[in-house]
C-alpha cells in the first residue's frame, strides 16, 4: 500500500445541461482549473453510454465485460481526476438506475447529460499523483509518487 495526506482545496459546483458530454465537461473543467488531483461526485441523469461490469474472468490484463445505457437512466457517482501524459483522466464509478432495473460500473465511454448533472469536485491539494501505464494490467492506474 501507498498513500499520502492531503487536504481539501478549491470546490467547483457545476451543472450540465442536456446533451453535454459527461467525460469531456469534467476533463474541461479540470484543465480550465488546473485541478490536479480531485474527487467529485455526480448526482442526475444520463444516457446514451457504456460502462464497464467487471472483467470477464479474474485474469491480467483483464478483458472488460460491457452494458449499454441506451436510454435515460438515473445516476449517482463518484469519481477521480489525476493527469496522464499532460491531461486530466477521470475514473468515475457509478449507479445507473431505470424503472426497476439498476446497473453500477465504470463509466469509460462517453455518456451525455438526459435534462441535467450536478457535479461537486473537491481539489485535492498535497499529493504527489498522476495516472500511468501498469505493465501488468494494461490500464492506466493511479500512482503515487516518491517524495
Amino acid at each position: 500500500m501507498n498513500y499520502q495526506v492531503g487536504r481539501v482545496g478549491r470546490c467547483i459546483v457545476a451543472r450540465f445541461e442536456d446533451g453535454d458530454e459527461i467525460l469531456t465537461a469534467l476533463s474541461e473543467i479540470a484543465a480550465k482549473e488546473d485541478v490536479r488531483s480531485a474527487i467529485f461526485y455526480l448526482i442526475g441523469g444520463v444516457t446514451d453510454g457504456r460502462i464497464v461490469v467487471g472483467p470477464e474472468t479474474d485474469e491480467l490484463p483483464p478483458t472488460p465485460v460491457w452494458r449499454s445505457l441506451s436510454e435515460s437512466h438515473e445516476m449517482v457517482g463518484i469519481g477521480t481526476i489525476f493527469w496522464a501524459e499532460g491531461s486530466p483522466r477521470i475514473h468515475l464509478h457509478g449507479a445507473y438506475g431505470k424503472k426497476d432495473s439498476v446497473k453500477a460500473g465504470c463509466l469509460r465511454e462517453q455518456a451525455t447529460t438526459f435534462i441535467v448533472l450536478e457535479a461537486v469536485i473537491l481539489e485535492i491539494e498535497g499529493v504527489d499523483a498522476v495516472r500511468e501505464l501498469d505493465p501488468l494490467s494494461q490500464m492506466v492506474l493511479l500512482k503515487l509518487k516518491n517524495r
